[in-house]
């Protein structure tokens, strides 16, 4: 008898564990498909990076920023245009965050100046139609970096 409520505790258990995970895989998947479309529709610009501690916005605000379907980030401005990559992934939920949403924020410029201080992969913060704020804390020194864009 003790044998059979235990088997029946054991079932129950795993099917709630089988069905939080599943929702919580749907929701995060569902936020990455939302991030996505987002910053796909339109332009954007940095309003606001923190570098460890140093407000370094100037170096990016002559810039617009598109975020194509193809993953290639386009980074412009009156003189110059940069190319990088972008993507929004589901992070593995045992990684540096302790919520189980974690989606990062990927972003990468095969570039030496002010652009490469831009990838990482970043973690989002919040997210609406015309805002994504992204943080990133590095596990060589330990500083706390900041990126916000917003939809122009």
């Amino acid at each position: 008898m003790k044998t059979n409520a235990f088997s029946k505790f054991v079932i129950v258990s795993m099917l709630s564990v089988f069905i939080f995970t599943s929702c919580v895989t749907e929701e995060v998947t569902s936020d990455v498909t939302q991030v996505e479309n987002n910053v796909q529709s339109g332009d954007w610009i940095i309003s606001y990076f923190n570098d460890s501690g140093s407000d370094d916005t100037n170096h990016f605000s002559a810039y617009t920023f598109t975020f194509q379907s193809d993953g290639v980030l386009i980074a412009s401005s009156t003189s110059n245009t940069y190319n990088g990559t972008w993507s929004v992934t589901n992070s593995d939920i045992n990684d540096d965050s302790s919520s189980s949403e974690d989606i990062d924020f990927n972003i990468f410029f095969n570039l030496t100046n002010n652009f490469e201080e831009l990838n990482e992969d970043w973690e989002i913060i919040t997210y609406s139609a015309n805002k994504v704020e992204l943080i990133h804390v590095s596990g060589g020194n330990g500083g706390t970096d900041y990126l916000t864009f917003v939809k122009i």
